[in-house]
């Protein structure tokens, strides 16, 4: 596949459109996660960023490996925007839960 994207000159665009769709999956994750949860599980966004960043440093396909990268890092916004989120709530921004 990447050889494909490579010699019709689409890489480049491949990887721009799943960076687009890896970024827009984070942000429900973010409120969702927060909302649940609040911002006890932002461990677990580093651990994934973490094994991120081993996995594009380990795989050589270029593809494959930047999106792993772009994967990572976002990994690492969605903890501070955990702590923004909660601040949001706080504001009346977006909806508190309830406690049971």
């Amino acid at each position: 596949m990447t050889e494909f994207l490579q010699n019709n000159n689409l890489l480049g665009l491949a990887i721009g459109i799943c960076t687009f769709l890896i970024i827009g999956l984070f942000h429900p994750i973010v409120i969702k996660v927060e909302y649940y949860t609040g911002t006890r599980f932002w461990w677990l966004f580093l651990v994934l960023g973490i094994l991120g960043v081993g996995a594009s440093i380990l795989i050589a396909d270029v593809f494959f490996s930047s999106l792993l990268g772009v994967f990572s890092f976002s990994s690492f916004w969605t903890i501070k925007e955990l702590f923004e989120q909660r601040e949001r709530v706080r504001k009346g921004w977006f909806p508190k839960r309830e406690k049971k």
